[in-house]
Parts: structure tokens; C-alpha cells; sequence
């Protein structure tokens, strides 16, 4: 049985209207020769709009796996109610064409617990091939190769199609997989590399992308969504944004989102809710804190569909007695024990930044009227 349904999102979470008036955030310099597209991919031909699909048969709980049969159907419906088109192929051919060279953006800092999920990335190739899009001109992306390594999607993809990251592991001192002429530059700590470069792979190679991030919780966001994976994982030197219980997220993820080419070439969201991370995100060490909101959201508009997960997270911990991913009180804050996140859902080691949603949407990333959000939700 399918059931369908449409609300409109209320104004109920905090956002912080007077972001303009604040005096902590930091002058910030966006370096690129890449003019945007008349229609950039963000926030895409949908502004605003968000397809929520589930199914209660999409993951076994107790084993953790997911049914490719169930995602497939969840990710045909998906696509075929963001666009209006009666199949698959016809609603893919909305984003790509036979001559794109198509970047799938994936997570994978959660493994083994809760990563871009093969079978939907999986789907994603499958679909791309119907469209005409040959697996030579398809990659899957992310900064590390250690964490696609542990990941190993290859099993699960045709041959020709290229996984591909832009560093050997976090925090290494290797810049060849950045384009030295995109980036964007700011003093934030005093610390000496004051900037963060775009991929080459994203400026110089793709020319679609498709953003799948999870649902997931951050300790220096709030949550780490679509603008989060697409801006950090796009770019170099980007944890020096929070730290010493500060964060710099607030402003920087979405203006690293909005920096060109990236803007324009990333046409899909395809939020990957199969499992989720309610707290010590985004790197799940441990099972303690995985829940399964069972569904998968579609959309262009990245600001959009970040509005729902704020409140999917933040509902999340309110039921297991977590403080909200909104308190910004000092006395929550730990900055001298780096492992009192993962252990107490009531500790912050980083005043977390959640209204960088709202910030993302000042700069023209996505819908601007919050509260006017409009969810289409579909039970499979």
C-alpha cells in the first residue's frame, strides 16, 4: 500500500533571524574564476520542495542490512514525485545528460555503522547507465581514500566506474588532489594555512553531482547534511573551522557551498535516512547512538531538505533526554576531555552551529522562507 501526504514546515526551531547582526563571523574571501550557470544546481529547478519517502521494510534493524528491492522502489517513487515524470529514466534525465561526467559525493566517516548506503548509490549508477551515462564517466568522491577503502564500493558497481578521493587520510599534508585557483581564504584561530581549496575533480572534471549525505548529528553544526557534505567534502582544510569549544561553521559551510563551480554543478539531493546518528556524529564509532528513521528525502534545494533533518535529529535526542542540538549554554561545554562527546549525549565540545541552514539560505543556496518548506511524504 502507498500512502501519500503534504504538510508545510512550521517555524518552530530558533533559527537565528539576527545572524547579520553578529560580530563573530569571520571575514571570509571566495577565490574562482567559474561563473554561475543561469540556473545553478542549487537550490535546482525545486526550491523549497522535499519528497519524503519510507517504508518500514527498507532495513532490518537487527542485522542492519538493507533491502535493494525496497530501495530501488523507494528511490524510483522518489525521483518520480520530485519531478512529475511517470518513470525513472524520464525524472534522471531532468538532471543528466548521456555527455555528463557525473560525481556521486558520498559519506563515508560513519563506517561501518552508518554510511552512504551501497544499494542506494548502487541505484544511482544503474540509473545513470539508463540514462546513457557510461560507468567511465561516472565517480564516486570523497576527501580520503582511507574512508572509501573501508567503505569498498567497488564490489557493488559496475566495472569503469572510478572512486576517487582528494587526500590519502584526514588531517595529511597532501594538496595535489586541490585546485590551487578555487578556494576560499580566512584567518579563523591564527592558524598558518589560511585557506580551504575545491577539488580538482569537482572544478576541472565532473559536471553534475549528486549529493547523498546521511542523517547524521555533529558537534560542531548540530547536524552534518547536505550543505555540510557537499561544502567539507569538497574542499581542503576544513576542520580547523571549530575548535576550543568555538565553531566558524555557522558561515563557512554554506559559503564554501556556494563557491563556483560546486554551486552549480550539484543538481540532486538524495538525503540517505535508511539508518541515522543521534549523537558522537559524524563518525559513529559505536552502535550506542544509530537509530533508523527508515526513509530516504529528495530534493534540489540542500537548505530545505536541512531544515527537516535539524528537527529529525534534534526530535531524536529530545526522546532519549539529550540536550537539544540548539543549547548554546557554557555549562554543557567540555573542552578538556576530546572523548566526553562520544560518551555523554549531555556534553558539547563545541558550541554547536545549527543555524548555518538558515545561513546557507541568505546566500541563496535554498528557499528563504523557512516556514513555507513544503514535504511531500510517501509510505511504501
Amino acid at each position: 500500500m502507498h500512502r501519500r501526504s503534504f504538510v508545510r514546515l512550521l517555524a518552530g526551531t530558533p533559527f537565528l533571524r539576527d545572524f547579520q547582526m553578529r560580530s563573530d563571523i569571520p571575514a571570509l574571501r571566495v577565490v574562482s574564476g567559474y561563473p554561475a550557470s543561469a540556473k545553478p544546481g542549487m537550490p535546482g529547478p525545486y526550491p523549497g520542495r522535499v519528497v519524503s519517502i519510507r517504508s518500514d521494510t527498507c532495513v532490518d534493524t537487527s542485522t542492519g542490512a538493507a533491502n535493494d528491492e525496497v530501495v530501488r522502489e523507494m528511490m524510483a517513487r522518489g525521483l518520480c514525485a520530485l519531478t512529475g515524470k511517470k518513470t525513472p529514466v524520464e525524472a534522471w534525465r531532468q538532471f543528466i545528460q548521456p555527455s555528463d561526467v557525473v560525481g556521486i559525493k558520498v559519506n563515508c566517516g560513519g563506517h561501518p555503522w552508518c554510511v552512504s548506503a551501497y544499494e542506494i548509490v548502487a541505484e544511482i549508477v544503474r540509473q545513470l547507465g539508463a540514462v546513457g551515462v557510461p560507468p567511465t564517466q561516472v565517480y564516486i568522491y570523497e576527501r580520503f581514500q582511507n574512508q572509501l577503502d573501508e567503505v569498498d564500493y567497488a564490489p557493488h558497481l559496475p566495472e569503469g566506474v572510478t572512486i576517487v578521493a582528494a587526500e590519502t587520510a584526514n588531517r595529511r599534508a597532501d594538496n595535489r588532489g586541490y585546485d590551487p585557483a578555487v578556494y576560499v581564504e580566512a584567518d579563523l584561530f591564527g592558524e598558518e594555512d589560511t585557506r580551504s581549496n575545491m577539488m580538482r575533480l569537482v572544478s576541472q572534471r565532473l559536471t553534475k553531482i549528486i549529493n547523498i549525505p546521511n542523517v547524521k548529528d555533529h558537534g560542531a553544526t548540530g547536524v552534518t547534511g547536505c550543505l555540510k557534505n557537499i561544502a567539507y567534502g569538497s574542499f581542503s582544510n576544513v576542520a580547523r573551522t571549530h575548535q576550543r569549544g568555538k565553531s566558524h561553521t555557522f558561515s563557512f559551510v554554506g559559503t564554501l557551498a556556494a563557491v563556483e563551480p560546486l554551486r552549480s554543478r550539484t543538481v540532486l539531493q538524495i538525503m540517505d535516512g535508511l539508518r541515522g546518528v543521534w549523537h558522537g556524529g559524524p563518525f559513529a564509532h559505536s552502535r550506542r547512538y544509530l537509530f533508523h528513521p527508515k526513509q530516504i528525502m529528495f530534493g534540489t534545494d540542500p537548505v530545505a531538505i536541512d531544515r527537516l533533518l535539524l528537527d529529525i535529529i534534534d526530535e531524536k535526542r529530545k526522546a532519549e533526554g539529550a540536550i537539544s542540538i540548539w543549547d548554546r549554554s557554557p555549562r554543557y561545554l567540555k573542552t578538556d576531555d576530546a572523548g566526553a562527546r562520544d560518551r555523554d549525549p549531555n556534553v558539547n565540545i563545541i558550541i554547536r552551529e545549527p543555524g548555518h541552514v538558515e545561513y546557507a539560505s541568505k546566500l541563496g543556496l535554498g528557499v528563504h522562507d523557512l516556514a513555507a518548506i513544503k514535504v511531500q511524504k510517501i509510505e511504501v
